[in-house]
Parts: structure tokens; sequence; C-alpha cells
């Protein structure tokens, strides 16, 4: 197996993250299941990181590929308020006078998600009191299982320990990865449904909270 390396996200990333994001925002799926805008897309999930909190993100990279990530946040509401006022701003822009809606796939979705919220399906409880770090962590499919996402794990905990931060939560929206979560010490903090992919999978979709002291 080619050597994998681990390191700190460097500007030239971007773009990679970018498009891993994108191939595997369906629970490890490309996210073209149910959306035809990789850019907005891609920017709404990982704008934060790559353009505002860098130092908290670490790259999985073989042979010079980029193959995973782990993009982070020190402290979830700073990343929530920079998002809400410098980035969902523009994203919104681009989505009422762009040709977003014009695209079924993309109004079926923005559908389905706003009848999610309505039933109050994508509120949660917060845990940033004890659990301040968030994370998103994702390889490309043939990385998987492997031990990257254990390496991208361990190197981003150690970086929070370093700063002191106390604790780190996140969110997944599967079993498989729930039980990669648990092995790295993590702990189910809530369990909810989600139900804007019904459309697609004719199911809902359990969503896990874990969370870790440090």
């Amino acid at each position: 197996m080619e050597e994998l390396i681990i390191r700190k996200y460097q500007k030239e990333d971007r773009d990679s993250v970018r498009k891993i994001s994108w191939e595997t925002a369906f629970m490890g799926q490309s996210a073209e299941i149910f959306c035809h805008e990789e850019e907005i897309f891609a920017s709404f999930l990982t704008e934060y990181f790559t353009d505002y909190e860098p130092e908290s993100c670490f790259i999985a990279q073989v042979k010079g590929k980029v193959v995973g990530y782990i993009i982070g946040a020190k402290d979830a509401k700073v990343l929530e308020k920079t998002f809400t006022e410098k980035i969902l701003p523009k994203l919104l822009k681009k989505v009422f006078f762009g040709k977003v809606l014009l695209k079924p796939k993309n109004l079926h979705f923005l559908f389905q998600l706003l009848i999610s919220s309505l039933r109050g399906e994508v509120f949660a409880p917060s845990f940033y009191k004890q659990y301040p770090a968030t994370l998103h962590i994702n390889l490309l499919k043939e990385w998987r299982g492997n031990g990257a996402g254990s390496r991208l794990i361990l190197a981003y905990l150690d970086y929070l320990k370093q700063l002191k931060v106390p604790g780190v939560c996140l969110a997944t929206m599967s079993d498989k990865g729930g039980l990669f979560f648990e092995k790295q010490g993590f702990k189910l903090l809530h369990k909810g449904q989600r139900s804007y992919f019904y459309h697609i999978l004719h199911k809902k979709i359990p969503v896990y909270i874990y969370g870790k002291l440090l």
C-alpha cells in the first residue's frame, strides 16, 4: 500500500477538499444524487473551514494526491456566527439570483429540506458548552477502512489538546460512521431523524451526535 501522509491543510488543498466534500456528501456518495450545484454545495460544506479557520484542518495524502481530510472549528459558536453573517448571505444570493431554482432536482431537495425544517427535524440540542469544537471528516471511497480516518482523528484531537480545548462533538447520518467514532472514544449524545432524503431512500435517516471530552 502506498505511504499515507497526514499533514496540516495548505491553501493549495482547497479545490481538492471541495471536490471530496461533493463526492462524499450523500452518506459517502456523491451529492449529485440530490443536487446539481457543486460550487454552492461545496461552499456550504467547507468554506468556513478552508477560508476562515484553515489552521484547524488536516489532510490525508498519498503520492501527492489528497485522498481525505478533517476540517474543524475550535469554537462552533464562532463557526455559526461567521457562517450566518458572511457565508450564508452570499450563498442565498447565488441560489435566488442564479439558475439554481430552475433545476428540478435542486428545487425538490430544497422543498424537502424546508418540510424537514418545519417538522423540527433539523434542530438538535446544543452540546457546545462541554464540547465547543466540531469536525467533519471525509475520505475517498478507496481509502476508507485502512486507518486513514483514525489517523486524521488523532491528529485533530492532538491539535485540540495542545490548545486546551475541553471537548469536541460532531454529527453523522451513518450507522457505520457512528461505530467508527465510538472506536475513537466518542460517546453518543443524541439521536434524531431526518426526512429530507425520503424521496431518494424511501425512509427516514438517523442522525447521531457524538462527543468526546479531551
